[in-house]
């Protein structure tokens, strides 16, 4: 039986076991997959689903479920920002921009640096090649064609770091992060190229697609809470 909190994975880990063990000892009837998807709440009910036949085994499915009660904020924002909470509860924007602050707090746009000084070298490369041909002289690079996921996931990693080492401000001081947080926002808006409109009402869908990325792991990696320091005992 499988246990554990909203959206952290459970059905998704029940097919993944079901697809090593079909590669390895193939069946030949089909068995029944469970469903997922990308909100919480799609297992209504305990499930059972066989996921090998040689031998058997099953595994159940289960609902996730929650403590009684959250204790504090910062937990309840961490549980929304993985899913485990509906979007609805919280907020979108409220979520996106907690995820933005954790961020910045902890330094992770300088990680992605390094894609600056690699567009410089491209466009400079893009630049001298059309010097080379009288026709291309005039072709512009467009800075915002995403074409690929890829091409837009590092679209905004270098957004937000560009926007963090330009900010001037401390961001220790709550409401310089949150000015901070605002012009992430406003580029982030240009590198999903969403309508422009007031900023009020360009927040949702900018905040929606950040959380569509950072969720799917399209940003990498991160860890939400901080991990003890390894020289304790």
């Amino acid at each position: 039986m499988l246990v554990g909190v909203p959206n952290v994975g459970k059905s998704a880990l029940i097919n993944s076991i079901h697809r090593i063990a079909t590669s390895r000892f193939p069946a030949k009837d089909k068995n029944k997959r469970a469903t997922v998807g990308p909100l919480p709440g799609v297992t209504q009910d305990i499930a059972g689903y066989k996921i090998a036949t040689q031998p058997s085994i099953y595994v159940l499915d289960t609902p996730g479920v929650l403590v009684p009660s959250i204790p504090d904020m910062e937990t309840g924002l961490k549980l929304a920002l993985t899913g485990a909470v509906k979007d609805s509860v919280v907020g979108e924007e409220r979520i996106a921009k907690y995820l933005l602050s954790l961020f910045n707090i902890k330094k992770t746009p300088l990680h992605w640096e390094r894609l600056l000084h690699r567009k410089e070298e491209w466009c400079e490369e893009i630049c001298s090649s059309n010097k080379k041909d009288n026709s291309l002289r005039r072709t512009r690079l467009n800075n915002s064609d995403a074409v690929y996921v890829q091409d837009l996931v590092t679209e905004v990693q270098r957004a937000l770091c560009r926007t963090f080492l330009n900010f001037t401000g401390n961001i220790e001081e709550e409401s310089e992060l949150e000015t901070l947080i605002d012009m992430q926002l406003v580029e982030l808006r240009k590198v999903f190229r969403i309508p422009h409109k007031p900023f009020d009402e360009t927040q949702g869908p900018t905040s929606k697609k950040l959380l569509t990325l950072f969720r799917s792991g399209k940003l990498g990696p991160f860890i939400l809470d901080d991990l003890p320091d390894g020289s304790e005992k």
